[in-house]
């Protein structure tokens, strides 16, 4: 899921202000020295020049890249008249790339009057343990919007990102019947689990009691009845006007762990409620779907259509099926506007690109297009081939963004279509949720208890990805000094304080993490740490120490102690210059002078930073400090007197968040200088509260 952009004006107003500040700040270095450009990734067989653009929207669409890779299609121009409901290009059958832990098949209808979903659903579930097992566990994640004492409401207050929940349109789940062969109707044996806060209002997690234990590798087939009443769309599901988000819609198998995994002591089922920040974790498996709606309503959804969509007594229904994913979701509206394009290159055997635009975009389809190409082609480059025959992107109306920003295996959604000419979050959010399909679609961690392991690797990746296609790059300093509550990484994500030290943390400083340790191994070898990692753990649910030991082993050196402070420990650093003093001597009979610096650090330990002081005749002198000790004196004899010293002047150091003082002048006013030295801060924090995520 990607952080929430901000409208136009207040976003070009946050903009200025910050740049503003900005430039106060960082200049381009006491001794004039511009800051380094961010090298851009490349693939290791051929680099590809980088769009160069303009501040600002492109005024022109954005062409194909001249250096386009031998092994690449020329696509087809996007063709609106392009039929939506037609059979799929259904994919040779390749090799499981995921074990099969779930088998899915739904039947649903969407009653476009009373905005309710009604549902079958025969699900068989493998025991992938070593224990037999006399229970199953359903998420019912509608039950979230069911009243205002669920848990995800009372947790979110009713609000998500800069979305609020309409009052009074409230959504639930109800299971009208279970049977299992041989044992009749099993909803007497059924009670709602609430392991995280003991609130017995919430409903949003289901345990069925079985007759008969599931031995290790054994299976169990449950036929399910539903219905969902959907609220008005918000938190990535429901309606607005004749527009359907899906996701999360059906009652979903929780993940069942084995011992070992992710450093589980036991193997169980991972049993945890609906929260206000959380996300979702699910076992990999396949989806056949049969999605039933008003005739005149174009469905969107992941996976590939298995047939013409079939049309009878003023409905219409669409079958789909999805495999080696651990979700699936889908839209529906009357006013898509559909577009398709092939993509291939030497690293994605072939995709489909499907685009399902409000029609208020109905002229940027090359935009989303060029986005999601050049997006697939920087990953696979980067991580591994994208394996899926398609890609699905829909983009709600105006007045939906609630579905907005959102990944599913195969299909997300871009932001509501509010503005017919948006700025680079257009571009920025295709960007990061296509590379969720790497983190959370196929590495698939647990974002109930490791969110940082999908959405800061995502939040790097979609970094380095704008710099690469469209030479575009954030602010790392200033966002850095956002952070005014870290907190550990490594958490559940209903632990933190409130969404925003949510969002802070697993977003931005666990990015910020990651590019920390990119400056200590250099960019080839980070590269080839993610690549690593991917490539090892796609399909497999890794945690933590599972990342923390590929790179342990691609660097050849521990990171334990790292991550004890930044991961596992909410530490960020504050290098500065707490003093400048400076006098008179004689030495050796000439007048000279002596400057005493007085450096501090505070917070985690870092590697050496260079520390650069200007005397008054124009004479620039760097020094190291190895930043072990919490402060360190320097002293400097020169003729000339110590007009201004910087620490970290090229800002490398990302995780300082108190930038404002890392630089002093010798002859300012020592209360002037705290003065401004805690007003910018004050100031930060105040820009970034109206403006930022």
């Amino acid at each position: 899921m990607v952080r929430p952009s901000k409208q136009t004006t207040s976003g070009i107003w946050a903009v200025l202000i910050m740049l503003t500040i900005a430039f106060v700040l960082f200049p381009d270095g006491p001794d004039g020295d511009s800051e380094p450009t961010v090298p851009v990734w490349t693939d290791a067989t051929q680099s590809e020049e980088s769009l160069q653009y303009t501040s600002g929207q492109p005024e022109q669409q954005p062409q194909s890249p001249r250096n386009e890779s031998p092994g690449a299609r020329s696509p087809k121009p996007a063709s609106p008249g392009a039929n939506p409901d037609a059979a799929g290009d259904a994919p040779a059958k390749p090799k499981s790339l995921s074990k099969h832990v779930t088998e899915y098949h739904i039947q649903v209808s969407l009653d476009e009057g009373s905005k309710q979903l009604a549902g079958t659903e025969t699900v068989t579930w493998t025991n992938p343990g070593t224990q037999s097992v006399r229970n199953v566990v359903f998420h019912l994640y509608p039950n979230a919007f069911r009243s205002e004492q669920s848990t995800f409401i009372r947790e979110s207050e009713g609000r998500l990102r800069n979305d609020k929940m309409q009052d009074g349109s409230w959504g639930e789940m109800r299971i009208t019947g279970i049977r299992h062969s041989g044992e009749g109707d099993l909803l007497h044996r059924t009670r709602y689990l609430q392991p995280d806060d003991g609130n017995t209002h919430d409903r949003t997690l289901m345990e069925v009691k079985l007759a008969d234990p599931i031995p290790p590798g054994g299976k169990v087939t449950l036929h399910l009845q539903f219905e969902v009443d959907l609220p008005q769309v918000f938190a990535r599901m429901g309606y607005h006007d004749d527009f359907v988000m899906a996701g999360q819609w059906f009652p979903k198998l929780a993940a069942y762990e084995r011992k070992g995994s992710r450093g589980k002591e036991e193997e169980g089922w991972n049993l945890h409620q609906y929260h206000g920040n959380s996300e979702f974790y699910a076992d990999f498996g396949i989806y056949s779907v049969q999605i039933n709606v008003p005739q005149t309503h174009v469905v969107a959804a992941s996976g590939f259509p298995t047939g013409r969509a079939t049309v009878a007594d003023g409905r219409k229904t669409y079958r789909f099926y999805a495999d080696d994913v651990h979700d699936f979701a889908w839209a529906a509206s009357p006013h898509f506007i559909y577009a398709e394009e092939p993509y291939a290159d030497k690293h994605i055997p072939g995709v489909k690109i499907k685009l399902y635009l409000d029609p208020v975009h109905a002229e940027l389809k090359e935009r989303y297009f060029f986005a999601a190409k050049q997006s697939l082609k920087k990953y696979s480059e980067w991580f591994g081939s994208y394996p899926y025959s398609t890609l699905s992107i829909v983009v709600p109306p105006e007045g939906a963004n609630g579905a907005g920003g959102m990944e599913y295996p195969t299909l997300i959604t871009a932001w509501g279509a509010a503005e017919a000419q948006p700025d680079w979050s257009l571009e920025q959010v295709l960007v990061h949720e296509i590379g969720h399909q790497y983190w959370h679609g196929m590495v698939a961690n647990n974002e109930f208890e490791e969110a940082w392991l999908d959405e800061g690797f995502t939040s790097y990746a979609e970094d380095k990805a704008m710099k690469a296609i469209y030479d575009l790059s954030g602010y790392l300093p200033l966002q850095a000094a956002s952070l005014t509550s870290p907190a550990p990484l490594k958490q559940n994500s209903w632990e933190f304080e409130n969404h925003r030290q949510y969002a802070d943390n697993v977003y931005t400083r666990a990015k910020l993490v990651l590019i920390d340790i990119e400056s200590q191994i250099g960019e080839a070898k980070m590269q080839r740490v993610l690549r690593t990692y991917f490539q090892q753990w796609r399909f497999k649910h890794p945690g933590t120490d599972d990342f923390r030991k590929v790179l342990e082993k691609v660097s050849g050196q521990s990171w334990e102690f790292y991550f004890q402070q930044y991961v596992h420990g909410g530490l960020v650093r504050d290098f500065s210059i707490r003093s400048i003093d400076v006098r008179p001597i004689e030495d050796q009979g000439r007048k000279r002078y002596e400057s005493i610096i007085v450096a501090e650090r505070s917070g985690g330990f870092h590697r050496s930073v260079p520390i650069r002081f200007g005397l008054e005749d124009g004479t620039i002198l760097t020094e190291r400090w190895d930043g072990e000790e919490g402060e360190m004196k320097f002293r400097l004899i020169q003729d000339s007197p110590v007009e201004w010293a910087a620490i970290d002047p090229d800002r490398q150091n990302v995780l300082d968040t108190k930038p404002s003082n890392n630089f002093m002048r010798s002859e300012v006013d020592e209360v002037w200088q705290t003065r401004w030295n805690t007003g910018v801060s004050r100031m930060l924090e105040t820009l970034i509260g109206l403006f930022a995520w």
